[in-house]
Parts: C-alpha cells; sequence; structure tokens
C-alpha cells in the first residue's frame, strides 16, 4: 500500500491553496494512506477533508514519532527549513519538494531526495503546489476542495446571523475587513462606504473578523457604517457562514481563499501581494487591483501604502453590483 506525509504547516490560506493538490493525489491513489502535518489551527480546516487518513499537529502527544515512516514519501509543500527538516525528520524513504528558486528559504532543499525542476511563480500557488506532483508522475490542473462542512455548524451559523436582524428575505454578503498584514488592509472609511452603498433591502451585510486586532477595525467600522459584527468563530463555523454567503468582500487573507475554495462569489481587494499568483481563480471572480511600479512586493510594512490608495470605495461598489448580477 501506498503512503504518503504531505508537509503544509501553515499558514491558513497555503492549507486551502495545498488541497487540490491533496484531491489529485487521493483520486490517484484511492487506496494510499495519506497523513498531513500541520499546526494547531490549520487543524482544524484538515478535520473537514474528506478521506484524509490522518492529522498530525504539531505539538500534540506524539506528533514527532507519528511522523516517522521509512515506507512514506513525503512531499514538502511549504519550502522552509522547519517544513524540510520535518520530511527529513520522518525518515521517508522518499522526500520531495521545489527546487531551490521555488523555495522561500532555498537550504530547505538539502532534505530533499528529489527537487521538482523550475516552474513560473507568476502562475497561481495552487498550480505551483499541483505541479509538485509531477514527481509522482501525476499531471492534474483541477482545482478540486474536498471540504465538507456538517450540518451542525451550518445551522449554528444560521442562528446566530438570524439573532444580529437579518431577515429570511436579504441575501449575506460578509465583508472581511481585516488581514494578518498591515499592508493588506484596506482603509476603513472605504469599507464604511462601501457598507453605505449596499441595497440593504436585498443584502444584510456582516462584519468578520479573527484577531482581537481584526475585531477592533472591524468594531470601528461597524460603529460607522451600522453593519454588525459576526460573532467569533471557529475555522468550521466560517467555512459555514461562507458557504451560506451570496457574497463575500475581503483583501488577500484565508476568508477570501476558503469563499473561492466553496465556490462563493467574491469580490477581492490586493495591495501589495499578486492577485494572479492568490487571488481568486473562477472567471466571474472580481479583483480591485491597481498595477503600480511597486507592485508585488509582498512587504509587511509600507509608509506609502499606495497599492491600497489607489483602490476606490466606488471601485469596489461597482464590482459588488457586477459580482451580484452575475450570481442572480
Amino acid at each position: 500500500m501506498e503512503k504518503f506525509l504531505i508537509i503544509r504547516l501553515s499558514s491558513l490560506g497555503d492549507i486551502v491553496h495545498t488541497l487540490p493538490a491533496y484531491a489529485a493525489l487521493r483520486e490517484r491513489f484511492p487506496q494510499a494512506a495519506i497523513s498531513w502535518v500541520v499546526s494547531p489551527a490549520g487543524a482544524q480546516i484538515l478535520r473537514l477533508v474528506s478521506k484524509l487518513d490522518e492529522v498530525i499537529e504539531v505539538g500534540g502527544e506524539d506528533w514527532l514519532d507519528r511522523l516517522k515512516d521509512r515506507d512514506r514519501t513525503a512531499l514538502d509543500f511549504q519550502g522552509l527549513l522547519k517544513s524540510g527538516y520535518l520530511a527529513w525528520r520522518s525518515r521517508s524513504r522518499r522526500r520531495l519538494g521545489f527546487g531551490r528558486r521555488n523555495l522561500r528559504e532555498p537550504l530547505a532543499r538539502f532534505f530533499y531526495t528529489e527537487r521538482l525542476p523550475e516552474v513560473p511563480e507568476d502562475d497561481h500557488v495552487i498550480l505551483k503546489n499541483m505541479r509538485l506532483l509531477r514527481l509522482l508522475g501525476l499531471e492534474d490542473e483541477r482545482m478540486r476542495f474536498p471540504i465538507v462542512i456538517p450540518d451542525g455548524y451550518r445551522e449554528d451559523v444560521l442562528a446566530k446571523i438570524q439573532a444580529l436582524g437579518r431577515r429570511t428575505s436579504q441575501k449575506l454578503a460578509v465583508l472581511n475587513v481585516g488581514a494578518a498584514w498591515p499592508t493588506k488592509r484596506w482603509f476603513p472609511e472605504r469599507w464604511t462606504a462601501v457598507i453605505a452603498a449596499l441595497d440593504k433591502a436585498a443584502l444584510f451585510p456582516v462584519l468578520l473578523w479573527g484577531n482581537e486586532e481584526e475585531r477592533a477595525l472591524a468594531a470601528e467600522v461597524g460603529r460607522a457604517s451600522g453593519a454588525p459584527l459576526v460573532p467569533f468563530l471557529a475555522i468550521p463555523e466560517i467555512f459555514a457562514l461562507l458557504k451560506e454567503s451570496s457574497l463575500l468582500v475581503s483583501g488577500d487573507t484565508f476568508a477570501l481563499q476558503a469563499a473561492c475554495a466553496l465556490g462563493r462569489p467574491v469580490v477581492s481587494v490586493f495591495g501589495p501581494t499578486n492577485p494572479r499568483r492568490n487571488g481568486p481563480f473562477a472567471p466571474g471572480d472580481k479583483v480591485a487591483f491597481h498595477e503600480m511600479a511597486c507592485s508585488r512586493c509582498y512587504k509587511r510594512v509600507c509608509e506609502s501604502l499606495d497599492c491600497l490608495k489607489a483602490v476606490t470605495a466606488e471601485e469596489v461598489s461597482a464590482l459588488i453590483q457586477a459580482a451580484l448580477k452575475d450570481n442572480a
């Protein structure tokens, strides 16, 4: 029996972007034992993934011992020294990873027994992940996300949204105003202007947040716009909320990747990152992004934020109307 160890520890959005590679691997090897080593937060996503045999949570009980199996093939989708080290620590006879030019930390390549020839970095990162499977003789670029959301999460989330005042006739619009990097966060006054332009008779806008910093930003927008904040949701509940939504408006962050994986309509605001590489991929998805001399800098600190300033509230509002019309 074939055995595989997937290594993608974090972040949440990157874990979502690795799921199509897992789906292709599972389809090609239906009887294989597939394990995935992941951070505790990421484990919440993987517990929603169908037919995944084992989730090895970093820091969990005996997690390092559970890695070890010489008969497995390890695939490092992360490309860091720590992930490469875990591939080596697993004692897998075959350890597959990217070549030097496709690694965030090039020294990780010395932990692999086989390395993928260089692939383009301007293509979507999902495609990059799937191309690692070429080392197994597998060519598959279908974007499939085998996520199963239990009914209980859906019912609980809908009850929480109804408690905020949503009428059954209103479609649910989720606005995710936060992001891990300050350079990915669009401005509160522009979020407020976008919410003011929504048709409140047809749409019920809610503000999604994750950590306390994002909650503070959402609260600022909520006070100015009147849109309610969603109560704190665990990761499976976020998937359930997005599945029920008619629209997500978000920057480049986990909520965007999750909504895209679920096939929900999205409008995205991009600043320092590359929407071709990290953004939505369905034909009808909308992206607000302005090419500049400094585009794709991937900086987490910036004094000017010119890329975000170039995105206006009027532009995003127009994209929302177009997305709603396309998905009417």
